[in-house]
């Protein structure tokens, strides 16, 4: 009976290990692997366009590979393969994809001081196309499936990795194709991907952002005509100033404020670490008598939280004329319009041309884009597994949960009813601007690459490592 006793208390201890009392890799030795890795991501040219994604599937592949992990390739075109990998589990809980895509936007070379594909390393940082977006997660999800084979943690879940094409505006060649020719390979309860991160004042780290919904791409263009003639007579109907016009009445309003359960929590937490002038503005959002007086300091100096509260509109292009003595008959604006995910595109369509208040104007909305679906939950495991493991890789810093302005591929997975959350590594408060993610000279801190690594490593554990 002792016997029996001991063996059910041993049993009980095992199961309650938190997830600090797993395996722990030698993370000295995954950091050189990892900046092995990462390195030579970086110098493989994702360019999209055209995108050669294949190229760093079949890198990540072999590297794979070399462990003991299968993978295979799906491409709808052969130069554009995504990857998908699985490490299974006993069954008793659903997959949990983890996924990066292979693709980088393209650069600009004569406007950066380093080669753009040379992975150099400068003062503390790593340069490259990709260095943010998104070969970061490319690489952690990479690493972690390396370390899960090696120390053989026994799994709830299956892990899939998904290293996917065309996340950079040729979404049918990656995330499209994968969700409706191959959803079986990536059916998931829970993804982690690009989409968060964090941020850091004076090296302390102050905030982790979880991504749990996006705004919606739903761009638009506004066509002007006119009758075509001689600039010389200029006329009344004139294309070029009807667009003007409608830029410019576009331009100066902005869609009414709405906060949804992931802004409203955003800015609540955001409070509590903030100065009192600040906590000030982010508390009284919802208060009638403050809130346009905030939502002005917004437009003016906090843009980025002006955006998460609203449907945005910012007019990007305009195409007109090809002479200076032609009055041409047609001119073009094009809207970038970024949908709160809940917002009725033809209801604000319908606005939209109230504001412009010219019939002559024809409004030209998308054909299609990315799907529109619920936001992901805040109360689920996953989510709290995400700030445990914030708690344990960043000390002293809270989880901000947050409603991103981009687009990412998450949106085809929350459509299909994932709960996808997006995480990233920590970038320093002074490098928001230069070095950032699609911007010249991109780069990555080398320390929060290597911590980047360790936080996914520790939320893949708490949330698919066995319980018994």
């Amino acid at each position: 009976m002792l016997r029996f006793a001991f063996c059910i208390a041993v049993l009980l201890s095992v199961a309650s290990l938190p997830a600090a009392e797993l395996p722990s890799p030698d993370w000295k030795k995954v950091a050189a692997e990892t900046l092995d890795h990462f390195s030579a991501l970086l110098r493989i040219d994702t360019s999209n366009p055209p995108g050669n994604e294949t190229r760093a599937a079949t890198y990540i592949q072999k590297a794979l590979a070399a462990e003991g992990i299968p993978s295979r390739l799906f491409a709808l075109e052969a130069d554009r393969a995504n990857l998908v990998a699985r490490l299974g589990g006993n069954g008793t809980r659903k997959p949990l994809l983890i996924m990066g895509h292979t693709d980088v936007v393209g650069v600009q070379r004569e406007k950066w001081t380093l080669d753009p594909f040379g992975a150099l390393r400068r003062d503390g940082y790593i340069y490259g196309r990709g260095a943010l977006d998104d070969k970061d997660n490319l690489t952690a999800a990479l690493i972690v499936m390396l370390l899960l084979k090696r120390t053989g943690v026994k799994l709830d879940r299956d892990v899939i990795f998904l290293a996917e094409a065309g996340e950079e505006g040729t979404t049918a060649v990656g995330i499209d194709f994968m969700v409706s020719r191959h959803w079986n390979e990536i059916e998931a309860e829970y993804a982690l991907a690009e989409g968060g991160g964090g941020v850091s004042r004076a090296d302390q780290v102050r905030y982790m952002t979880v991504s749990t919904t996006e705004k919606v791409p739903r761009g638009v263009t506004l066509v002007a005509r006119g009758t075509a003639g001689h600039g010389s007579a200029p006329r009344q109907d004139n294309a070029v100033v009807r667009i003007a016009s409608a830029v410019s009445r576009v331009g100066a309003w902005q869609a009414p404020m709405r906060l949804n359960d992931t802004t409203r929590a955003y800015f609540e937490r955001l409070a509590t670490i903030s100065t009192p002038e600040e906590a000030a503005r982010y508390n009284n959002l919802g208060n009638p008598a403050r809130a346009p007086e905030i939502e002005r300091y917004f437009a003016r100096n906090e843009i980025m939280h002006n955006s998460m509260l609203r449907t945005s509109v910012s007019p990007n292009i305009i195409r007109a004329g090809f002479r200076i003595n032609v009055i041409p008959s047609e001119a073009e604006a094009v809207l970038d319009i970024r949908a709160l995910p809940d917002e009725d595109m033809t209801s604000f369509y319908a606005t939209l041309r109230k504001v412009i208040d010219d019939p002559s104007i024809e409004l030209v909305p998308p054909k299609s884009g990315r799907p529109a679906g619920a936001p992901t939950r805040l109360d689920t495991e996953m989510f709290r597994a995400l700030e445990r493991v914030q708690q344990r890789v960043y000390p002293g810093a809270i989880t901000l949960p947050m409603l991103l302005a981009g687009a990412t591929d998450m949106a085809q997975l929350r459509a299909r009813g994932v709960q996808a959350y997006g995480i990233g590594p920590i970038v320093r408060e002074q490098d928001r601007l230069r070095g950032a993610a699609h911007g010249d000279d991109e780069k990555i801190l080398e320390t929060s690459l290597h911590k980047f690594v360790e936080f996914l490593w520790h939320a893949v554990l708490e949330a698919a490592a066995s319980k018994q």
